[in-house]
């Protein structure tokens, strides 16, 4: 038997699913400032008249939003909360909303914002000396110099602690320095950016202060040696360009090496400023398909009544909004413990843990409920269920928290 021909002039209704629901079912949030929430708001001016409109032909193209980048050093949106002098300050929370919003919008723009303020800024804003916070922050700030942070090796990904890139002391033509050998992989902005900030053991040989410790070098991108290429085929986060880097005899003046980075646990301080972010990152995707998929049940009609009508798909979206606001109210207590200056490592890691799983149980959910729309990314929810898996990944995979909270709540190492 034949198929019915679709009649001429009949289309599927165009779906609204990008309207913020300002949802926060338990207050989670309640007690931000007004500054806070001015903060909030202009970045969800910014992902909703600027990012949402065209970041789905960026990711489907693999490209990089230069253009966004631009705007967003000009709305001064890419320190991620990190102080940079004679620039207004962010309260941790204010800088955790917006890093929600940001991922409410688009996980790879957000990557970009936590790249360049979260790693390579306040990198050198903890660990740089007055002479180069000088001389890069201002500029980092206006998003006129670009950033990475390589710290991940091919075979170093969870295992960072024990990385294999070098730098040993060196003169050149007069000129005392370092010189660094090693890869580096998964490292944003490292093929499109400007500076790099390298992670490596100094290995002089001789005994001496350092030997053998993890220092930081800020490392230009264009210096003779130094080779970022461009991670292609991937699936998540399409709109940052992720590189592996190599550098072969990379010559970098003495003044280029991090005064404040002496070692790992230097490192592990700008990593652990950076994790509760990427549980803030979670709730920003688990926000969005949230939203999506109630937009899309009250919207979207099947026998003769809208798919909200339909009991199953009412628990589906309670079952979602529960998840979302335990993570919504474990960020903003973890956050309050932050500012007090009381968070602990392990409390950041299960921040980390409980939403980005929280964010794929979600954005797996909303996929679904959408059906066969759910894979279009017009329709929003297939693009955030791609990102969240490389966040759940990134800056310490879901088995990597767990043996560290683990270890907390036992008081047992199991780190093989």
């Amino acid at each position: 038997m034949p198929a019915t021909p679709i009649k001429p002039g009949v289309t599927e209704p165009a779906y609204d699913l990008t309207t913020p629901l300002d949802v926060d079912y338990a207050g989670a949030f309640a007690d931000a400032t007004d500054a806070d929430r001015a903060h909030q708001q202009r970045v969800r001016a910014f992902v909703q008249d600027e990012v949402l409109p065209v970041i789905d032909e960026y990711w489907e193209r693999a490209e990089v939003p230069l253009d966004l980048v631009k705007r967003l050093g000009e709305l001064d949106l890419l320190r991620d909360g990190v102080d940079v002098e004679g620039r207004e300050h962010v309260s941790l929370m204010g800088a955790g909303l917006a890093a929600m919003e940001m991922s409410r919008g688009d996980g790879s723009v957000a990557t970009i914002c936590g790249v360049q303020g979260g790693l390579a800024l306040r990198s050198i804003q903890m660990l740089g000396s007055d002479e180069q916070r000088a001389r890069y922050a201002e500029p980092m700030a206006r998003g006129e110099i670009i950033g990475a942070f390589a710290l991940t090796e091919p075979t170093h990904g969870s295992d960072s602690v024990s990385l294999e890139t070098t730098a040993r002391r060196e003169t050149r033509d007069g000129v005392e320095g370092y010189v660094l050998n090693g890869e580096k992989k998964w490292i944003g902005n490292g093929s499109s950016g400007h500076i790099t900030v390298v992670w490596a053991r100094l290995v002089d040989g001789e005994g001496g202060e350092g030997d053998n410790q993890v220092h930081g070098f800020v490392v230009p991108q264009d210096s003779p040696g130094y080779t970022g290429t461009t991670i292609t085929g991937k699936v998540s986060l399409r709109a940052i360009w992720q590189a592996h880097v190599v550098l072969d005899d990379v010559f970098v003046p003495a003044e280029n090496a991090l005064p404040g980075a002496r070692s790992f646990k230097d490192t592990s301080r700008v990593l652990f400023a950076t994790r509760l972010g990427v549980a803030w990152a979670a709730v920003g995707h688990a926000v969005a398909c949230y939203e999506t998929a109630v937009a899309y049940a009250t919207q979207r009609v099947q026998f003769g009544r809208p798919l909200a009508a339909n009991q199953m798909i009412q628990e589906r979206l309670t079952r979602m909004l529960s998840t979302l606001t335990q993570m919504q109210l474990l960020v903003a207590q973890m956050t309050r413990l932050d500012e007090a200056g009381e968070l602990t490592g392990p409390q950041a890691s299960l921040a980390k843990y409980t939403c980005t799983r929280g964010a794929r149980e979600i954005a797996s959910s909303a996929r679904d409920l959408l059906g066969g729309n759910g894979i279009l990314l017009r329709n929003r929810a297939a693009r955030h269920f791609a990102d969240v898996e490389a966040l759940h990944t990134y800056e310490g995979t879901e088995s990597v928290q767990a043996l560290i909270v683990g270890r907390d709540i036992t008081g047992v190492s199991a780190f093989a």
